[in-house]
């Protein structure tokens, strides 16, 4: 579904992609593991078209990921953001709606509010959910808001950005939970970045270790632990000593 072939970015004199090759079949689950600043958003930016590479090719689908219509092209994508990133003025069942009320997924306002309501019961929200304000929610609340947002028009593949930050350990198993349990449902292709080895562990089908511009490591999740690379064998045990150096 996703194929990044030699993909280079640069800011300025900091190159942060130095050759991303990365192929995420259709229906599985593809986590990205890395250290702060090694490109990981980058990465997830390159393929939606948020910023244009300098070099490589991106295809989803097989047809390049900067041709076409765009509309039609992001219609194809949800996203759950890292901060939940809710519309703090408008009320939850119109920010789980909001592609539904608006451009070329429109729909008339009584049946995009039904919808909202059936993805909110989805993430395990009640329909008194609905007509709250983000403020009034918890964290834990907003995060499955934001994921109920991600699914609301059936989207054919889901980028989850830091999908437990913030969350205490068990409103964070709950969440990886939902996640896997719906990429599986709605057979889905997902992309998740993730410093999170618990949420790797939960969500993955295939991992692809990231450091220093380039994929280090990919394969199947049950392989990471007898990978034998060095810098996958550092990140997932937290160790300080490795090829990767922590900043002191």
């Amino acid at each position: 579904m996703i194929v990044m072939e030699n993909v280079q970015k640069a800011f300025g004199d900091h190159k942060v992609l130095r050759g991303v090759d990365l192929h995420i079949e259709k229906g599985t689950s593809m986590v990205i593991i890395g250290g702060s600043g090694t490109g990981k958003s980058v990465t997830l930016k390159c393929v939606l078209g948020l910023i244009q590479p300098d070099a490589g090719r991106i295809l989803v689908d097989g047809k390049p990921a900067a041709a076409g219509d765009r509309d039609a092209f992001l219609a194809r994508f949800g996203m759950l953001f890292q901060g939940a990133a809710l519309f703090d003025s408008l009320p939850v069942w119109q920010n789980v709606a909001f592609r539904l009320l608006r451009g070329s997924l429109k729909r008339p306002q009584a049946e995009a509010r039904e919808i909202a309501v059936e993805k909110l019961r989805r993430v395990g929200l009640k329909a008194d959910v609905a007509d709250k304000f983000p403020a009034e929610l918890s964290g834990g609340m907003q995060k499955r808001v934001g994921l109920a947002r991600a699914i609301a028009a059936e989207p054919e593949i889901i980028f989850f950005d830091e999908p437990t930050t913030g969350l205490d350990p068990i409103m964070a198993g709950v969440i990886n939970d939902l996640i896997r349990e719906i990429v599986v449902e709605m057979g889905a292709t997902a992309m998740t970045i993730t410093h999170d080895m618990s949420s790797v562990r939960a969500i993955a089908d295939k991992v692809a270790m990231l450091h220093d511009g380039v994929i280090k490591w990919t394969g199947p999740v049950a392989g990471m632990d007898d990978s034998g690379d060095p810098y996958l064998d550092q990140f997932i045990h937290g160790r300080a000593e490795g090829p990767i150096e922590a900043v002191r």
